[in-house]
């Protein structure tokens, strides 16, 4: 019976190993460096800037599906577009939840990492 129990303990923790990598880093690599880059340009070209950087993109991978990352940032790129079609994404119930998780994920990163 223990043996029996030990097997499927082993088995499971294999499983969530497996799975927790993907889960952690299903960000594309060119989306990372995205950031890193958009972040050491408004922060600096050091060495120390770059680890802070990469610190505080696998800080939000870790908090925020890449989906979910992805649709923030659209909703941000799109508000910074004028015109009247562009309403929604600045006043929408949904369009603001993603902002304000992305917000919280980068607010996270921010003590995290720097």
């Amino acid at each position: 019976m223990r043996a029996a129990l030990a097997a499927l303990l082993l088995t499971a923790g294999a499983l969530s190993a497996q799975e927790a990598p993907g889960a952690l880093n299903d960000y594309p690599t060119a989306a990372r460096a995205d950031y890193v880059f958009a972040c050491m340009a408004s922060n600096g070209q050091s060495r120390d800037i770059l680890e802070k950087c990469a610190c505080s993109i696998d800080v939000i991978a870790s908090l925020l599906p890449y989906e979910k990352y992805v649709q923030a940032e659209t909703v941000l790129s799109l508000r910074l577009t004028g015109g009247e079609r562009m309403a929604v994404f600045r006043s929408a119930a949904s369009a603001n939840a993603l902002v304000a998780d992305l917000r919280r994920a980068q607010a996270e990163s921010e003590i995290l990492c720097f």
